[in-house]
């Protein structure tokens, strides 16, 4: 089970911190990555983390703005969030995979999401 906290109204350029606790099946030894829903759009890939935590991918959208990682201690993954625009205004999903991948169909487990919105 995946669990994401964390979102909110912020405005552009600020930043925000979103978790996403895992249970179950769902801990250290997967590949853990986040992934966004915007209006009219698909889910898009946002990034990407190895189950050690020593490996990472971004999409370059929010390559060098955003940063992920995670505390297996507490199986929980984390996304910062900075210098955040009006186009990062999406439902943030995270999710889990056996390996480290961009794309959705290799994510098994999803959580609800969190909303964040961007205002300018």
């Amino acid at each position: 089970q995946l669990v994401e906290s964390g979102g909110g109204v912020i405005q552009a350029g600020g930043s925000l911190r979103l978790s996403c606790a895992a249970s179950g099946r769902t801990r250290s030894t997967y590949d853990m990555g986040w992934f966004r829903l915007a209006p009219g759009k698909g889910r898009e890939f946002v990034a990407a983390v190895t189950g050690t935590g020593g490996m990472t991918i971004y999409g370059d959208s929010v390559k060098g703005r955003f940063t992920i990682s995670r505390d297996n201690r507490k199986n929980t993954v984390d996304l910062q969030m900075s210098s955040l625009k009006p186009e990062d205004t999406a439902v943030y999903l995270c999710a889990a995979s056996r390996k480290l991948s961009t794309a959705t169909r290799d994510f098994y487990y999803w959580g609800q999401g969190t909303q964040v919105t961007v205002s300018s």
